[in-house]
Formats: C-alpha cells, structure tokens, sequence
C-alpha cells in the first residue's frame, strides 16, 4: 500500500486534529519531559491509525452499501483486508509499546484503549449511543495524556475527558444526520435515525452544553489563567456558530461548514493551555 492510499484510509489530516487532545493532558499535568511529548505523539499517532483501520475492516460492508461511503478504499478494492490488518496490527503494536516507554499504568491500559478502539465500530450495531461511545474512545486521549506524566490516577484528566466525549458526541450525532434515512433502512442504531433530526439537534445542543461545562470545571479546579479562558471562551463560540450551522436548510454543505470550523477547536484549545502553562 503505497503513502497516498494509506493517507486516504486512515484520513492522516485527522490525526493531526486528534493530537492536541493528548497533549492538553500533557499540559494539564504539568508538561512532562521531551521524551514524554515523542512517546505520546507516537502513542496517539499508532492509536488514531488503529482505530480508523479497525473502522474500514468492521464496516466494509456497510460502507460498500451507503451511497455516501461507497467509494472508500475497502469496498472499491483498492486495498486488501489482509493490507488493511497489517496497517491495524501495526498501529496497535506502536500503541502499546510508545505506552510501555511511557510507563507501567500506561502500558496496561493501552490493551484497554486497543479494546475500545476495535469495538467502537460495532457499538452502533446495538444501541444509539454508540455517539457517546465514540466520545469515550476519544476521551481516552486527554487522560493518556495526563498519566503519560503522572503515571497516576487524577479527577482532573476525567473531566477534560467529559469535555471531549460529550463534544465529539455531539459532533458526530450532527455527522449522522446525513445517514439517517440509510440507518433506518439497514437496521443501525443512532441518535438521528432513532429521534428524528429535531430531536437529534436538541441532543447535540445539550452535549455541547456539557462539554461547555466540563472545560469550565476543568479551569477552575486547576486556576487556569487568562489564555486558557481566552481560547474556552473561542471553543464555546465556535461550539454556538456549529449549531447554528446545523440547524441550516442545506445539511450537506451545513455538515462542510461545520467540520471545516470544528478543525479550530482543539489547536484554540491547546495553544491557549500551552501559552497559559509557559506563563505559570
């Protein structure tokens, strides 16, 4: 499998969006070591490409028969499934031993994150809340980050982790949106195809409104300064904007506009910790 075709598997632009989640984690836990930085860009990096392969493997058929994801790599035979597992076992591999260097709780837990990652995508086979439980697999990110340094257990990297699971929740219930009439049709589970648009939209609202408060929550029990509020309070408009955007006739271009500004929120998010930290 050559770079360009990898890319487009895994959506490799995705990872760099994802990565700011661990390191505020990091930053929440008081910036660890240069080495603490590689191993968990390296961690995420192995985790992110896992789950999205794990992803293309679970769902290939089911890709295959949406009109909106038919022409993925796996059902236009581009790639292999064998090619597909060896990029899933790879990742896996990378996860876990970026972990291990990282330390002792970090190595047993990355078994528990390649659980959740391989079973996200059978999650919405069964229940509509397999939104939320791609949040959790997400949350997972910013609490890495934070026992990447501390090796420890903390309430702290727990809430940063609700900011991120009701948030992506949120976000992906609107993503579901344009699948709702195909859920019903192929029997899966979602928020959309289960309440309606209307009643979908008053779901991701109420999550947005969570996370809203989990970051919050998460600057007052740390005494986080001007920065970090400064970019809570950008992330918290760019959250409104999103929603405003969602309640649009047009719900395709709606869904670009959305995703395109929601690609700001965790850079904002962790350029504001980052400057906060320096400033302590």
């Amino acid at each position: 499998m050559d770079f360009k075709k990898f890319s487009k598997l895994v959506l490799i632009e995705q990872t760099f969006f994802a990565l700011p989640f661990a390191y505020l984690g990091v930053l929440f836990a008081g910036g660890g070591t240069v080495l603490t930085w590689v191993w968990v860009t390296l961690a995420m990096i192995g985790a992110r490409t896992a789950g999205m392969s794990f992803n293309r493997l679970i769902d290939a058929e089911i890709d295959a028969a949406n009109p909106r994801t038919s022409d993925r790599l796996l059902p236009r035979g581009e790639v292999t499934r064998a090619q597909v597992w060896t990029v899933a076992l790879a990742s896996s591999a990378l996860l876990v031993f970026s972990s291990f260097m990282l330390n002792e709780l970090c190595f047993y837990l990355s078994f528990a994150a390649i659980a959740l990652l391989f079973s996200y995508s059978w999650f919405k086979r069964f229940s509509a809340s397999s939104h939320f439980y791609l949040g959790f697999v997400e949350a997972a990110a910013p609490i890495g980050g934070y026992l990447a340094v501390t090796g420890e257990f903390h309430f702290v990297p727990f809430v940063l982790g609700f900011a991120i699971m009701t948030w992506i929740g949120g976000l992906d219930i609107v993503y579901a949106l344009q699948d709702k009439d195909f859920d019903s049709e192929a029997g899966l589970y979602s928020i959309p195809a289960k309440f309606g648009e209307r009643g979908a939209l008053l779901f991701s609202a109420g999550a947005y409104v969570l996370a809203s408060a989990a970051l919050v929550t998460a600057g007052i029990l740390t005494t986080r300064g001007i920065a970090y509020w400064v970019a809570a309070g950008c992330v918290m408009l760019i959250f409104f904007h999103q929603q405003r955007l969602a309640r649009n006739d047009d719900l395709s271009a709606s869904v670009r506009e959305f995703f395109r500004v929601n690609m700001f929120i965790s850079p904002v998010l962790f350029l504001g910790t980052f400057i906060d930290v320096l400033w302590i």
